[in-house]
């Protein structure tokens, strides 16, 4: 295990700036994930980790070793880093064994520790007794588990997985990710998990680093990220977050503040220090709930009503829109059996909400 350092990171392409001033602290043992959208500079941030591209400033540090800087870059092969790439790519000549312990092979460990360890790998990853089977023979996710045992077998003070379950069945990803979790928690290996589906990060991850054009805009527990986002587009990418307007009326010693959205006071959560005036909050689904008739309320009509499975997801728009909010969207849930039609009224009241800090 070991802990990794990331300090102003930099990395261009021509004209094109990949990673801008990008900085992370993981500690020993955390999980943590890298999420955003393709381009964002995800997978850049991890070939530059594993050494396979210099970057153009910054520092990286293992544990207490720097790795790279601009005068020094240590190669791949001396980082003691593990790689799990999203395609398995497994040797189908191979036994799992052979695929196993053919990095033992490469670095000249020889028997009893080789198949020792290849035995201990395979047995953290639950496929005892499929030493002697070939790829072809093995599920989509058996085959993700023996590029993990690969991966391992090694003895890596850090694990680098590069979307590891983009190629695999989406039933098969929820059993993935709990082997995965049930890993970590075995081995405490320290694991930087890169993806861009926000589910799997909010599943595994100690803490997530949300990219956007090559900068990191919040680095955060998953719930922190959720309840807390930092700006509009972290808002909006964790959780389809409504992000609105707001003008702050209000702001009390408890953490909440008084705000008027769309001329409807609601009282919100907010950061210790906000100020008054108009700023952006935002929005989750079950904040919004059908009001009761005694309830302060938005008026608003139903534009659509999508089935979800045990729930509607309804969207809605202002029934009187303020300048400005002509575009609003405003979605929640509600349950069977009774969805309302599209240009039904509804009168929605907001229970909670999160005003971005300015």
């Amino acid at each position: 295990m070991a802990r990794l350092t990331v300090e102003h990171l930099v990395k261009s392409f021509g004209s094109f700036r990949a990673l801008d001033d990008v900085s992370l602290a993981v500690g020993d043992g955390e999980f943590v994930a890298i999420l955003g959208a393709s381009g964002c500079g995800k997978t850049t941030l991890l070939r530059q980790i594993a050494g396979f591209d210099r970057a153009d400033s910054g520092r990286i540090v293992i544990g207490e070793t720097p790795v790279s800087a601009p005068d020094r870059h240590v190669p791949p092969e001396r980082r003691r880093i593990g790689i799990v790439f999203q395609s398995y790519a497994l040797w189908p000549h191979m036994t799992v064994a052979e695929n196993v312990g053919y990095g033992l092979d490469t670095a000249g460990v020889r028997e009893p520790d080789r198949s020792r360890r290849i035995a201990d790998a395979l047995a953290l990853v639950r496929l005892d007794g499929f030493a002697d089977r070939r790829p072809a023979l093995l599920s989509g996710g058996q085959r993700q588990r023996v590029a993990l045992a690969r991966c391992l077998v090694t003895e890596p003070s850090l694990v680098l997985l590069d979307e590891p379950l983009a190629n695999l069945d989406v039933h098969l990803r929820a059993g993935m990710e709990d082997q995965f979790a049930q890993f970590h928690a075995r081995t405490r290996t320290t694991m930087l998990y890169i993806t861009h589906d926000q589910a799997e990060a909010m599943a595994l991850a100690d803490r997530i680093a949300v990219m956007d054009k090559g900068r990191v805009l919040q680095f955060a527990p998953p719930s922190t990220l959720y309840r807390e986002p930092a700006d509009a587009t972290v808002a909006r990418f964790i959780g389809e977050g409504m992000v609105v307007p707001v003008a702050v009326r209000a702001v009390h010693g408890d953490g909440h503040c008084t705000v008027d959205l769309f001329d409807v006071p609601v009282r919100m959560r907010c950061a210790p220090g906000q100020r008054e005036g108009a700023v952006a909050a935002v929005l989750r689904s079950g904040d919004l709930v059908p009001a009761a008739a005694s309830d302060t309320a938005l008026d608003t009509i139903v534009a659509r009503t999508v089935y979800k499975g045990g729930h509607f997801r309804i969207e809605a728009r202002l029934a009187s829109p303020l300048p400005g909010a002509h575009d609003v969207v405003l979605h929640l849930d509600v349950p069977e059996p009774s969805p309302l039609a599209a240009g039904a009224a509804l009168r929605i009241a907001v229970r909670d909400g999160w005003v971005l800090p300015a």
